[in-house]
C-alpha cells in the first residue's frame, strides 16, 4: 500500500465580488487621509506657530471663551430639544395615518435641502420684532432675533431632520404587537414607553442626538443672519474664526478651530459610548 505524504491541496476559495481586506483597507485609509486626516493635521501644524503662552492667552480670552460656550451650550440644548420633539414627530409619522401625512413627511427634509443662508434670512424675517412671530412675542417682552435665543431657534431648525430620520426606520421595524403584548401582560402606558419602546429607540435616538449636535456646533450660514453677531452677546465660535481669518490672523483662527475639534471629538466619543452601552443593555 502506498502512503501519500504530500500535503493536501487547500480547497479553492470562491472569489468574492467585493475586493479583499487589504485593498479595501488601503483605499479606506487613503481616502480618509486625503479628505479628513491631512486637513485636520494641517490645523495642528498651523496652530503650532503659536507659543504655548500665546495659545493659552487666546483660548482663555473672554471673547473666545464666550463664543465657545455659546456654540457648544446652545448646540447641546438644541440637540436635546430635537431629541424630544424629533422622536415625537417620527412616532406620529410612523404610527398614525392622517391627511397630508406624506406632505408633512417631506417637510421634515426641507432643512437638508434648503441653503443655510436662505434659512437664516427666513428665520430672521419671521422672528424679527417686525416679523410675523417676532411682533407677537414682542408683546410679551420676548426678543428672539439678534439674541442667543435666535441662535437656538436656528440650530433647532437645522438639526431636527437628523433625529427624525434616524429614529423613523427603527419605529418602522418595531412591530405594534410589542406594545399590545406589553399591555396584555399588565403594563400601563408609562411602563410600555419606558420598558419597551425607549430601550429599543435609545441607540437610534442617541445617534440622531450626536448628528444634530455635530451639525449645530459648526453651523454658520443660518446663524449669522439671526444672531446679530455682537461680541460677548451673540457671537458664535465659527464666526469668530472667520473674523480672525479676515484679519489675517490665521494661527489664531486655527487655534480656535483646534479647540472646537478636540471638544467636539470628546463629546462625540462620550455619546457613542452611551450608544454602545444602551445597545448592550438592551
Amino acid at each position: 500500500m502506498v502512503i501519500n505524504l504530500a500535503p493536501a491541496r487547500p480547497l479553492m476559495r470562491s472569489r468574492s465580488v467585493i475586493p479583499g481586506f487589504g485593498l479595501t483597507m488601503g483605499l479606506t485609509l487613503t481616502w480618509l487621509s486625503l479628505i479628513v486626516l491631512i486637513p485636520l493635521a494641517a490645523l495642528f501644524v498651523k496652530t503650532a506657530e503659536l507659543t504655548p503662552a500665546q495659545f493659552w492667552a487666546l483660548i482663555t480670552g473672554s471673547r473666545t471663551l464666550h463664543a465657545l460656550q455659546l456654540s457648544f451650550g446652545l448646540a447641546l440644548v438644541a440637540a436635546a430639544i430635537n431629541l424630544v420633539f424629533g422622536s415625537l414627530i417620527a412616532w406620529a409619522l410612523v404610527r398614525y395615518k392622517f391627511p397630508l401625512r406624506g406632505l408633512f413627511d417631506a417637510i421634515v427634509d426641507i432643512p437638508f435641502a434648503l441653503p443655510t443662508a436662505v434659512a437664516g434670512i427666513a428665520l430672521t424675517a419671521l422672528y424679527a420684532e417686525n416679523g410675523l412671530i417676532g411682533s407677537f412675542l414682542a408683546n410679551f417682552g420676548i426678543k428672539v432675533a439678534f439674541t442667543p435665543l435666535g441662535i437656538l431657534v436656528a440650530l433647532v431648525f437645522i438639526g431636527l431632520p437628523f433625529v427624525v430620520r434616524t429614529v423613523q426606520p427603527v419605529l418602522i421595524d418595531m412591530e405594534p404587537e410589542l406594545e399590545e403584548a406589553a399591555a396584555s401582560l399588565g403594563a400601563n402606558r408609562w411602563q410600555t414607553i419606558t420598558q419597551v419602546i425607549m430601550p429599543a429607540l435609545m441607540p437610534a435616538a442617541l445617534t440622531g442626538f450626536a448628528l444634530a449636535f455635530a451639525r449645530a456646533v459648526g453651523e454658520y450660514g443660518s446663524v449669522i443672519f439671526i444672531a446679530g453677531n455682537l461680541p460677548g452677546v451673540s457671537e458664535i465660535a465659527p464666526l469668530l474664526i472667520v473674523i480672525r481669518l479676515e484679519e489675517y490672523r490665521i494661527a489664531d483662527a486655527t487655534a480656535i478651530a483646534v479647540v472646537m475639534l478636540v471638544a467636539s471629538f470628546i463629546m462625540l466619543l462620550v455619546i457613542n459610548w452611551l450608544q454602545r452601552w444602551s445597545e448592550k443593555r438592551r
